[in-house]
């Protein structure tokens, strides 16, 4: 389902501003080491340019909105929005590899309730994967389901984003100084306690040298942008576009309206109703 939830994120096309880290100390910042952005070398068009060189030495540094000449806080906010939103996508290409070869979770998403309930029929994991591609799981979903997961990415962003939560970590928000891709922790902030992170859950990153660290920000980048433009090609092939290489693997077919978080399953929801019928209305 995540592939599907995702598809907001590939809006961001990958030439957003590579985040300006042109030294081992910007690394530290992404990987959420303890260093703050004092210095105005990861804040400036040279900082991107070192990154750029570094990351694609071939295409090198390649700025037509011209993000470079921006404040520190606009560059912050790009530095951040690339972060998030290739993250995001690789989630959702690997998501979208596996719903489309029918892999799923044993058991039943949904009941079955028992006698004073039923009138709830059970659904399982498997009735769900047989609907079809990764769109058309999402569209039969349960709304109850779909409301849980779009609820828990909003409290994601909303934590991400909250400078209380990100004070807690001694952190800053990324446009008044602080790491852009910071994510704050969930451990020891609850009254019922969470177990893991959703940076590093298991820790393994925190012995890392900073070499390592610097080559893994590299990688992530570059690996971001190629999602970006993966999960949009199957996504762009399942509605029957031309994408060379992905065109010709067999993708399912999806009828529905990939940007459309509702289906005709939702119209218990307000205004979802509504919305079905406008649907070629304005050329949807």
């Amino acid at each position: 389902m995540l592939s599907v939830v995702a598809l907001p994120s590939v809006s961001y096309a990958s030439a957003l501003a590579a985040a300006p880290r042109a030294s081992i100390k910007m690394m530290d910042e992404i990987t959420f080491e303890a260093k703050p952005w004092t210095s105005s070398e990861i804040s400036d068009k040279a900082g991107l340019e070192a990154l750029a060189k570094k990351a694609n030495p071939v295409v090198g540094y390649w700025d037509p909105l011209g993000i470079g000449d921006s404040s520190k806080e606009t560059i912050a906010w790009f530095r951040q929005a690339e972060v998030k939103h290739g993250r995001v996508a690789m989630a959702a290409f690997v998501g979208y590899c596996v719903q489309s070869n029918g892999i799923h979770l044993p058991g039943n998403i949904q009941g079955p309730w028992g006698p004073t309930m039923a009138d709830i029929p059970a659904i399982s994991y498997a009735d769900i994967s047989a609907a079809g591609g990764p769109a058309d799981q999402w569209d039969a979903l349960p709304t109850p389901a779909k409301l849980q997961i779009l609820g828990f990415i909003g409290f994601l962003e909303m934590w991400s984003e909250t400078s209380t939560a990100l004070k807690m970590d001694g952190q800053e928000h990324y446009v008044r100084g602080g790491k852009p891709g910071y994510f704050p922790k969930f451990t020891d902030k609850f009254p019922h306690p969470v177990p893991f992170n959703l940076f590093d859950p298991f820790g393994f990153q925190k012995n890392f040298t900073p070499e390592k660290k610097e080559r893994g920000l590299i990688v992530e980048l570059n690996n971001g942008r190629l999602a970006q433009i993966g999960i949009i090609g199957l996504i762009s092939a399942s509605k029957g576009l031309q994408v060379p290489g992905l065109d010709t693997l067999g993708i399912k077919p999806y009828a529905g309206e990939v940007m459309a978080p509702f289906a005709a399953g939702d119209t218990s929801l307000p205004y979802v109703a509504d919305m079905l019928k406008s649907v070629g209305t304005y050329g949807w």
